[in-house]
């Protein structure tokens, strides 16, 4: 049985363990070390989405096995440390939610733990008015995203500050269509 909680500031530690392990396990098998190293440029924790309470642990029994959130800025992806981030609101109604950080233990997935990520913030994004989502899948997520309605608008490539290349893909969902 999943269950889920708001993540705090003081989860930081915890978060960054599941989200290395996971792009370690999930990614680093399926990108060549470069690419692994612009991914993990790319990805991190955003201590902004714990603040406007929008990111949330799952866990099953006490062990913690995901995490996923949601947010109303304009940021698509990426951590603290990842350029071109924005603070700026969207507009529900107008703008699409974006669909944050998610990550799976790897000795948990295909069991449920995306597909929970998502309906949950998905729905705490439509008790705010949005109606369309937006997010950045890796290699390792896009499988998911299609298989529950996201479909790619964009294929990129993130170029690191090293200069390494990692492909992303931007996907949206509209409950409208």
């Amino acid at each position: 049985m999943l269950i889920h909680r708001k993540a705090l500031l003081k989860d930081s530690s915890n978060i960054k363990k599941l989200m290395n392990i996971s792009i370690s396990s999930l990614l680093g098998g399926m990108l060549e070390p470069n690419q692994l190293e612009a991914a993990r440029e790319s990805m991190g924790l955003d201590t902004q989405l714990i603040k406007d309470e929008s990111y949330f642990l799952i866990f099953k029994n006490t062990k913690l096995v995901g995490s996923g959130g949601y947010s109303n800025r304009k940021t698509l992806f990426g951590g603290n440390h990842t350029p071109n981030r924005s603070n700026d609101l969207l507009i529900p109604g107008k703008d699409s939610a974006k669909i944050r950080a998610m990550y799976t233990h790897p000795n948990h997935t295909r069991q449920g733990i995306g597909t929970y990520i998502l309906t949950l913030v998905e729905g705490e994004s439509k008790k705010l008015g949005f109606r369309k989502f937006e997010l950045m899948a890796t290699v390792s997520g896009i499988l998911l995203y299609e298989r529950k309605g996201y479909e790619v608008t964009e294929k990129i490539e993130y170029i690191s500050k090293k200069g390494n290349k990692v492909p992303m893909y931007k996907m949206k969902k509209d409950l409208d269509d």
